[in-house]
């Protein structure tokens, strides 16, 4: 029997918690190790749900970022297949590259966090902690990026500068998705959590630098993730 015949035959019921999250990890896990084999059609969603006890939506989830990863491939009509079992360096995200993110990111959500804590009205500033009240309490991967994504657009918003919020939102998909593989990848939600909230708490106090020098450590932190994912010392196309 093969490797992949032997770990297809495993069950391997987890915790519902951060279920996405153990999915992931474990099918990058036996990719990696080769115990499931690169050409090997992955089992239906249904199968997989089974095998580890969790719904279809989160089997979804996990191999939403697989493919992401690069390191799987869904052909219509066919299933799943493992292509590669080291992630792709090409790394993209509804048209940007992982580069793009890195490099931009900087110059645009530093600045947008310093400008927000000398113009954010009340109510941006009491919104955005109770994003991070939310994002403290949230368990669900994907509900948890949603409130990522909320927080930094509210926060584009809040600088006051329409130019700094249209790039956000226009590439609000991108940043969803970079943020969901990292979580999958480095399980940073709550790492991420305090650095959203010293982000907020700068924003409140109406200190620049403190809320910039905060979005500066948050997407510092980001990068190394990036960086770690596509082995290389600067995140390329």
């Amino acid at each position: 029997m093969s490797a992949s015949a032997d770990w297809l035959s495993e069950n391997s019921p987890i915790s519902r918690k951060n279920a996405a999250e153990v999915v992931f990890d474990e099918l990058r896990s036996a990719i990696v190790s080769g115990r499931i084999e690169v050409g090997t059609r992955l089992p239906s969603e249904a199968h997989l749900a089974k095998r580890y006890g969790v719904s279809r939506p989160v089997i979804r989830e996990a191999l939403r970022s697989l493919q992401t990863l690069g390191m799987t491939q869904t052909r219509t009509g066919s299933g799943t297949f493992i292509t590669t079992s080291t992630p792709s360096a090409d790394l993209s995200y509804s048209g940007y590259s992982a580069r793009d993110l890195i490099e931009a990111r900087p110059f645009i959500e530093v600045p947008a966090a310093g400008w927000a804590a000398l113009r954010r009205s009340e109510q941006q500033a009491s919104d955005l902690m109770t994003l991070c009240e939310r994002m403290d309490a949230e368990e669900d991967p994907h509900r948890w990026v949603t409130l990522d994504s909320e927080f930094h657009m509210l926060l584009a918003k809040a600088s006051g500068n329409a130019v700094f919020e249209k790039i956000v939102t226009d590439a609000r998909d991108a940043l969803m998705q970079q943020s969901e593989l990292v979580n999958m990848m480095a399980s940073r939600r709550v790492a991420s959590n305090g650095e959203h909230r010293r982000i907020a708490v700068a924003v409140n106090a109406g200190s620049q630098d403190d809320a910039s020098r905060a979005m500066e450590l948050h997407l510092g932190q980001v990068k190394l993730v990036v960086t770690e994912i596509i082995g290389s010392g600067q995140p390329d196309r």
